[in-house]
């Protein structure tokens, strides 16, 4: 029996525990217990299978080679290593042996860790840069442990003695194609579902009524012997409505149907962590949340999963989630095994090149992003002579576009955990377009997942670009307050624009313009100005226009007391809560978190003076519970460490692009910090909540900290304790208790 075992952790540690098929020998068990990878990630059987290897789940088998030593093995690139054979052999601190050459390229972006245990070396391999590849040898081993799990799962069943070391080898000789252009065709025939893809003709859809502009003028009202020189026109944007209400299937409150209405199909990749950090429950809730993904995916929208460690593997290309596709996609995703580092370039740049190499595109493109820890291969750290990391090596040249305007292909970062890098995962997001996500705990991973994909299933504008004109010949513009929207007015002063890119059905945009307002001595009204918004129509690939009314000041010889627009107001406290966050996180990284939890403090006082407060509008609210929030989690280094900067980053990126993140218990139903959640993000977290709720093996799993359920639960002081230590157990966060 011991010699089983030792047989069994050195499997483990040379991470060779795979699925296999059923031999000759079981073909005696039950056939009810017999279900597919695929059907492991299948919503209806979550209740009763594991998702993750175990030594105790059916179907774990341990591969007979993986029981010999590990210094008669390379646990890279899982050949042979014998003395005389004509390649060096390393052995490292920690006992383990490896190719030299396979464990110099492993390190040579500063990886100091064994790939085998994590131990950090204190002597690192080095190769010169004048020696080439191995020929037909792989860098690293995780990718052909993930190409031999997706092959094993197709063999047929054989005697257990026929699985040996040759049959595996012979599976690691597929390579990936030096260009992905092998992505499924499209399906151009039109469908009445909103799985549709291709419409060129939609019945009753008119581009026109896609985008509502509306402007709102600071006061109504301003003397006309007065002139102003800071004078605030709100400019709002707000995308059509496409989404109807999801309708239970019988029954069944796990799975609502879908919505009937017609929808732009999406390209989608999202880019996996699988390093060592992520293996156990982290791992299998990722799995959960992928197939989540998968199964609410159209047959119409395409897939593509980039796995990434010490490098990247692209598990399948673009492939159309049909039953087929998703039957495919589930295998791959759960064949998934964590090792490694963390090379995010690496991920980031295969994401990229299946989206440049395509050879056909649906309308709406995008990347998630999903990283428990920090690069350790492109961006060095904080320390040494760089102070501070260039992020945008981590970002191919295809994402941040260089000098380009706009943005192609947003990314969506999803950080996760205490130990990830906050501030690379931000600017990721930030160059590319795309919003930045902090899953504090491992419960909430499938809830970030669908709030994401329910925006970018509804995509209903595209290139949106919105263009302000001064009409009066003596207005002229001042400052464009967009966000991280590029903006830019004319030299003359006397027209600017605001490139907005991509808007989900429902959404909305608030824009402040400043203009100057001369004195008039003989009218009764001035024109400021007028907007225009110039977009494609996704759906019908044409470009619309739409033009408001001029904005008109009313200029009385004597004016009573000016009345503030709340609508001005609320946007004004909006920018003045991001611009706090902002220079607090710069000081709280100067090391004064007292500093830092003083500006917070300052802007809540600021902000309960305002006419939004007065009327207990519900954004001034939110945002105050979000300033305090961010107090409190300055309230120690560490504390600031494990969870502070990132939620203050996350809530950064959702002011900025006045789009919803997950950050906190933001995806709960009765929380206050759920700005800018459109309609079809909340019925796809519906979706998501009723799925964990009728899941028992979630419940077992993890316990979550809140009611999963739309509406706020009844308060109980004590529940409400027990909830947010389970909430921030995770990150050690002390000064909740």
């Amino acid at each position: 029996m011991g010699n089983k075992w030792r047989k069994a952790k050195l499997a483990l540690g040379l991470n060779l525990c795979v699925y296999v098929p059923r031999t000759l020998d079981d073909s005696a068990a039950p056939s009810s217990e017999r279900l597919s990878d695929a059907a492991l990630l299948s919503p209806k059987n979550w209740d009763s299978r594991p998702m993750t290897p175990t030594p105790s789940s059916h179907g774990l088998r341990f591969v007979r080679s993986g029981s010999k030593s590990s210094k008669q093995t390379c646990s890279i690139c899982l050949t042979k290593m014998k003395q005389g054979d004509g390649h060096a052999i390393f052995t490292a601190e920690c006992s383990h042996s490896f190719h030299f050459h396979c464990i110099s390229s492993n390190v040579k972006h500063g990886n100091q860790l064994c790939p085998v245990c994590r131990a950090k070396w204190k002597e690192i391999p080095f190769l010169a840069p004048t020696l080439d590849p191995l020929p037909g040898r792989a860098s690293v081993g995780w990718p052909q442990t993930d190409a031999l799990m997706t092959m094993v799962h197709r063999l047929p069943p054989l005697p257990r003695r026929d699985l040996n070391r040759r049959h595996l080898l012979s599976l690691l000789q597929a390579p990936e194609p030096s260009v992905f252009d092998d992505d499924e065709s499209l399906d151009l025939q039109p469908a009445s579902s909103e799985r549709s893809s291709g419409i060129k003709n939609v019945a009753g859809h008119n581009p026109a009524k896609t985008v509502e502009i509306k402007t709102y003028p600071e006061v109504s009202a301003a003397s006309c012997s007065n002139s102003y020189d800071n004078f605030t026109v709100l400019v709002h944007i707000k995308a059509a409505s496409t989404v109807t209400r999801l309708n239970p299937r019988g029954n069944q409150a796990i799975l609502p149907q879908p919505s009937q209405t017609p929808r732009a199909p999406v390209d989608l990749v999202t880019v996996l962590d699988i390093s060592g950090s992520m293996a156990g429950t982290k791992l299998a809730l990722l799995k959960r949340a992928m197939g989540f993904v998968i199964q609410n995916l159209g047959s119409n929208d395409r897939l593509s999963v980039i796995a990434f460690s010490s490098t990247a593997r692209r598990l399948f290309p673009l492939r159309r989630m049909s039953d087929t596709g998703r039957q495919h996609a589930l295998q791959a995703v759960n064949s998934l095994v964590a090792n490694g580092g963390t090379n995010i370039a690496e991920g980031l740049r295969k994401g990229a090149k299946v989206m440049e190499d395509r050879r056909e595109k649906n309308p709406v493109a995008s990347i998630i992003l999903l990283s428990d820890g920090q690069d350790t291969y492109t961006v060095s750290g904080n320390g040494g002579n760089q102070s501070q990391p260039n992020y945008q090596l981590l970002l191919p040249l295809s994402i941040h576009g260089g000098d380009n305007a706009g943005f192609q292909i947003p990314v969506h970062t999803f950080g996760f955990g205490a130990d990830h890098d906050a501030s690379s995962m931000h600017s990721i997001s930030e160059i590319s377009g795309g919003t930045f996500s902090f899953i504090e705990t491992e419960a909430v991973i499938q809830d970030a997942f669908a709030q994401c994909i329910g925006g970018l299933l509804s995509v209903v504008v595209q290139e949106l670009q919105v263009g302000v004109e001064c009409m009066h010949p003596s207005v002229h513009l001042g400052a464009l307050k967009a966000g991280s929207y590029p903006s830019r007015v004319m030299a003359d002063a006397r027209s600017g624009f605001i490139d907005v890119g991509d808007l989900y059905a429902d959404e909305e945009r608030d824009f402040l313009v400043s203009v100057n307002v001369p004195a008039e001595s003989s009218r009764n009204q001035t024109s400021l100005l007028k907007v225009r918004c110039a977009y494609r129509d996704p759906l019908t690939n044409e470009m619309a226009t739409l033009e408001s009314e001029e904005i008109k000041l009313e200029r009385p010889e004597i004016s009573g007391e000016a009345i503030v627009s709340i609508e001005v107001d609320r946007q004004r406290n909006r920018f003045q809560a991001a611009e706090a966050m902002s220079l607090a996180r710069t000081t709280a990284e100067r090391g004064d978190l007292a500093g830092a939890a003083s500006i917070l403090e300052n802007c809540r006082m600021l902000l309960s003076e305002t006419v939004s407060a007065k009327f207990h509008d519900r954004l001034c609210i939110a945002l105050d519970a979000e300033l305090k929030e961010m107090q409190e989690r300055m309230a120690s280094r560490h504390v600031y460490e494990a969870s502070g900067r990132a939620y203050i980053l996350s809530g950064l990126s959702s002011h900025s692009w006045q789009r919803a993140t997950a950050r906190g218990d933001s995806t709960d139903g009765s929380s206050l910090v759920q700005s800018y959640q459109t309609p079809s993000m909340t019925e796809m977290l519906a979706r998501s909540q009723a799925t964990l709720l009728g899941s028992p093996s979630t419940q077992r799993l993890v316990q979550p900290s809140w009611s999963f359920g739309s509406q706020p639960k009844p308060r109980n002081e004590e529940s409400e304790k027990i909830g947010m230590a389970r909430k921030h157990r995770a990150s050690n966060q002390s000064w909740l208790k």
